[in-house]
């Protein structure tokens, strides 16, 4: 046994001489300072740092929060989606969106329905149109085409397989109105921008907006003032 413990490591024999060679404790050398702890009292997570301060906030992607919060333990409110449960909520009928819906309201309308239609306003009819009656047929072509594409995306969400063709000829048919409508315009604003041209060399007519407008010359008749009298 005595062969034995003189092999063995200096470490394991006498551990008082490997703790006199280290360096001296910080409160041995400093005995007024107050001992301090030398880990942080906050607890410990496993969830990584999440930098992102809009994390949560999504409605689409629903990706939530990475750890529990202090309003985690309440549970969230279900949608109820029983209709006779559902507490009644009072509807403008004059809202602005019921112009995506027909006249009964209806998300899709029937082929019948869709097909009862007339033709297109032409350029001629429209020549003859003041501009409020143009600017009102415009938005009516407008919530017109409106209603189309809702109806359209109810029959690709329900899958219905009809209607189709009776909605793109309505469609097509409300386009040509536009599409004469700006014809009209155009028309007129060349004719406009023609006159302004023949107006700006013209003594007559005054574009300064200060004065009248337009003021004829007297007509000279080659016969004086007396002359007139006596005819």
């Amino acid at each position: 046994m005595a062969a034995r413990s003189l092999t063995r490591p200096l470490s394991l024999r006498c551990p008082s001489t490997i703790s006199s060679c280290l360096a001296p404790s910080p409160n041995l050398l400093h005995p007024h300072r107050t001992p301090s702890s030398a880990f942080s009292t906050t607890p410990c997570h496993n969830y990584p740092r999440d930098r992102n301060p809009n994390r949560g906030v999504s409605a689409l992607r629903g990706t939530g929060l990475r750890q529990p919060v202090s309003m985690s333990k309440y549970p969230l409110p279900e949608p109820q989606l029983d209709r006779t449960k559902k507490t009644p909520q009072a509807v403008d009928p004059n809202h602005g969106l019921w112009g995506f819906f027909g006249p009964e309201k209806k998300a899709l309308a029937t082929p019948e329905e869709e097909y009862a239609h007339g033709r297109a306003w032409t350029v001629e009819e429209l020549r003859q149109k003041s501009w409020e009656d143009l600017h009102s047929l415009w938005w009516v072509c407008a919530k017109e085409r409106n209603r189309i594409a809702t109806s359209n995306k109810e029959r690709e969400r329900l899958k219905a397989g009809y209607g189709q063709f009776e909605a793109e000829n309505r469609d097509t048919t409300v386009r040509k109105t536009q599409q004469a409508i700006k014809h009209a315009l155009t028309e007129r604003w060349y004719a406009w921008e023609h006159a302004r041209k023949l107006a700006v060399n013209d003594k007559t007519v005054d574009l300064t907006g200060e004065g009248p407008a337009y003021e004829p010359k007297p007509r000279f008749s080659g016969r004086t003032s007396s002359e007139e009298v006596k005819v």
